[in-house]
């Protein structure tokens, strides 16, 4: 049965994916006032910051976007703030959640909380079976011990809160920082930056042999109001595409798309991560619902978006 909200609550956002979710949310949910917040309304981090929240907006839904994110660089060098940073946030504004009498409290976690040793398709019930990849373990770790609070408060509380588990996520609004950015802004920007300067060749991290599940970040934003309304289970559901395509694939999608005409050379000396990451989305298409938005699609329209808001300065480089 649908959940009939008065105030929804969304934090992070001001980010990548709640560009892409808040207006859905408001189509799907227009009784419902949606509330956006970001670090300029409210630092997470700060003691007594989420209590705060949660008094002064009085959600009864709530969609916890926050985090701290990057790509594998980053996690690599600094794996003690990811895991501070997210186990802290996420620790906190799920316990104000369930004291301020929150109805529906839904989050997300990273497929690479999954085990280094998954075997694709990955299926939800293999969450537990082994330590994430050591490159982003850090943040991996603390993303997964929202399954555990989830669990947790469901069982002793009665609390109503659902985790999501979305694949690699790329679209509009991403982060196009090379020292933070996945593979995707990462190679589109690159791209664009050598095909203006009359640059030979760019630089790709890797092998290019590993193989990855991509997902359009619109096609995330659709499912949310779904869960919101209608799914009461501290299971996880993978959201992803469910497709395969190695990061050499990929890397010549990109150049197709931004019409670079030069050489890509591979710095081996780089990590792969793990070798291959595709998500089993059985559960999410038994749920009537899937991500059908094609690559290539995809990557023209964050292409077109990055063109765009990089001429109008809106854009993290």
């Amino acid at each position: 049965m649908s959940i009939a909200f008065k105030k929804i609550l969304v934090t992070g956002a001001h980010g990548f994916l709640g560009h892409h979710m808040v207006p859905l949310l408001q189509q799907q949910f227009p009784q419902a006032t949606i509330i956006t917040v970001g670090r300029g309304d409210y630092e997470l981090l700060a003691p007594g910051a989420p209590a705060r929240m949660f008094q002064e907006l009085q959600p009864d839904g709530v969609v916890h976007l926050a985090a701290k994110s990057g790509g594998i660089l980053d996690n690599r060098q600094r794996p003690a703030d990811y895991l501070y940073q997210n186990m802290a946030i996420n620790t906190v504004v799920f316990d104000e959640a369930f004291k301020a009498g929150v109805k529906k409290f839904l989050t997300l976690m990273g497929g690479c909380s999954y085990p280094a040793t998954a075997t694709s398709p990955i299926h939800e019930e293999q969450m537990w079976n082994g330590f994430p990849q050591i490159d982003s373990a850090g943040y991996s770790a603390a993303k997964k011990m929202l399954l555990v609070q989830s669990w947790a408060y469901r069982k002793q509380h009665g609390f109503n809160s659902v985790v999501l588990v979305p694949g690699n996520v790329y679209g509009e609004w991403d982060n196009f920082n090379l020292t933070q950015a996945h593979v995707i802004p990462a190679l589109l920007r690159k791209y664009l930056e050598a095909q203006e300067r009359g640059q030979p060749e760019i630089v790709a991290f890797g092998t290019g042999r590993p193989t990855r599940d991509f997902v359009y970040a619109g096609d995330v934003a659709a499912t949310i109001p779904w869960f919101l309304a209608h799914y009461d289970s501290s299971e996880p559901v993978n959201i992803s595409s469910g497709t395969r395509i190695s990061i050499k694939e990929l890397a010549e999608a990109i150049k197709a798309v931004t019409g670079y005409q030069g050489r890509i050379v591979w710095d081996t000396n780089q990590p792969d991560g793990q070798m291959d990451k595709i998500y089993d989305v059985t559960r999410l298409n038994k749920l009537g619902l899937r991500c059908a938005t094609t690559l290539g699609e995809g990557l023209r329209r964050t292409l077109a978006w990055f063109v765009r808001a990089r001429r109008e300065g809106t854009v993290r480089l």
